[in-house]
């Protein structure tokens, strides 16, 4: 099989059940379902080695209700869906990269460059509005297994919870 097709047969689940398995881990988590924090944040964007496709396969979103944002899922796992308090912007973690595994950040696509520099680091308040799926982050990171990013955070993952699913 190619490792398009391969990609493909792998990302088709995620997608059709990527709502539903944020949604259920929301329910599981009720008590933090609107967690407050702060945490620090970066910006990224499409110039940069990632390109313009997140880690699930569509394309990074900027201006439309929800924007792209990046962490190390055994943090924040994919799907989860936050607010920044400050702006009222709406992310979803759909994205991870190499500088963000083992610490608390969370990179904030921006369209351009200008706008990624000008971001810089902040530390900002955000609320959480739905919590990602840990299984559905452990699923398409296994097929990643490759990967030194994708190895260091199914580690932690499984550190941090040895017998979850």
């Amino acid at each position: 099989m190619s490792r398009c097709i391969q990609n493909i047969a792998i990302l088709a689940p995620l997608v059709i059940f990527f709502q539903s398995c944020a949604t259920f881990e929301s329910q599981e988590r009720e008590g933090k379902k609107h967690a407050k924090m702060l945490v620090r944040t970066t910006a990224y964007t499409h110039t940069e080695a990632g390109g313009s496709k997140n880690a699930v396969g569509s394309r990074l979103r900027f201006g439309s209700d929800v924007s792209s944002a990046a962490a190390d899922w055994s943090w924040l796992p994919m799907g989860t869906r936050f607010r920044l308090i400050e702006t009222g912007r709406i992310y979803v973690i759909e994205d991870y990269g190499t500088a963000l595994v083992g610490k608390k950040t969370i990179d904030l696509y921006m369209p351009n460059e200008p706008m990624m520099r000008a971001w810089g680091v902040k530390m900002v308040n955000i609320e959480i509005l739905d919590w990602g799926s840990k299984p559905m982050s452990r699923m398409l990171l296994e097929s990643r297994r490759n990967g030194a990013t994708a190895r260091r955070m199914l580690t932690a993952m499984e550190t941090e919870n040895p017998r979850s699913p």
